[in-house]
């Protein structure tokens, strides 16, 4: 090879290594969260892409690629949501916001400021945003509009959040008291009394109201069913850690950051898990 097409050649790599990864790796990196749309198909938040997943029939394409640049939107993003309408909003703790995406695709700013680490997104029967913000240890209130985001309640170190058919706030934490339920008056009733888990992260209702939820160093999914005690309907391999939750029907989604894939789970329980992205 000449020294043209040397030049041309290292020109061509470097060029290849400058362009974000692109919807042909068909590989997830990081997957924090996941969604369900009404057709079925899958929204996942993976934090290394950076970006946003779309899976279809189990193939997953890149729906938005965030920028590697910090303080970017979804240089970081940590939950997914989707509300009643089917539109998708996204929790983003590079800018410290929480963004619903548009009919192009885009995502829009709703907060004026004051959301730190945005770890899940429910929605309340008024449509407007419940957000659990790990940073400043509470949960607030954005209209479904967008403005600014208003305390709702104090909880030390909220990571997964529900709502019920009454609006009550459910709220999943690492805390001495994990799991907590916080009724439109701010009236706080404990429903789990003593840190019984390792590490959990987010939370799932069904319309009976039972809690689902994921342990991720414990590698095991938990259910409790209204007034009940926790109990486990998962534990071990193929799950590794995880994170992610969504109840997409009678199924629970699960995503698992290290095993890099979502799966699913009938919420009667089983012993099989099965992988929803082809590889």
């Amino acid at each position: 090879m000449n020294r043209t097409g040397i030049v041309k050649a290292l020109i061509g790599l470097l060029l290849t290594l400058a362009l974000p990864r692109c919807a042909s790796s068909q590989t997830m990196e990081y997957p924090l969260a996941v969604a369900a749309a009404a057709d079925g198909s899958l929204y996942v938040a993976d934090r290394n892409l950076p970006g946003i997943w779309k899976v279809q029939d189990g193939v997953p394409s890149v729906y938005f690629q965030a920028s590697k640049t910090f303080r970017t939107p979804l240089n970081a993003v940590r939950c997914l949501a989707v509300d009643a309408s089917g539109t998708l909003y996204a929790g983003d703790s590079s800018t410290r916001e929480v963004y619903r995406f548009d009919e192009a695709g885009k995502p829009q700013p709703l907060t004026t400021g004051g959301i730190g680490i945005p770890m899940a997104i429910a929605f309340n029967s008024k449509g407007n945003l419940l957000v659990a913000d790990l940073e400043q240890h509470k949960i607030f209130e954005v209209p479904s509009t967008g403005g600014k985001a208003t305390e709702f309640a104090k909880v030390q170190a909220p990571r997964g959040l529900a709502i019920d058919g009454k609006d009550r706030v459910w709220v999943l934490s690492n805390s001495k008291q994990p799991l907590v339920r916080i009724d439109e008056n701010r009236k706080t009733e404990v429903l789990i009394e003593e840190a019984m888990f390792e590490f959990t992260h987010q939370l799932v209702l069904d319309s009976e109201e039972t809690a689902y939820f994921c342990d991720g160093y414990a590698k095991t999914l938990w259910k409790m069913k209204a007034g009940g005690k926790p109990e486990k309907m998962f534990v071990g391999e193929p799950l590794k850690n995880p994170v992610g939750l969504w109840l997409a029907g009678d199924q629970l989604l699960v995503a698992d950051p290290h095993q890099k894939t979502i799966y699913a789970l009938p919420k009667s329980g089983g012993t099989t898990l099965v992988d929803m992205v082809k590889k």
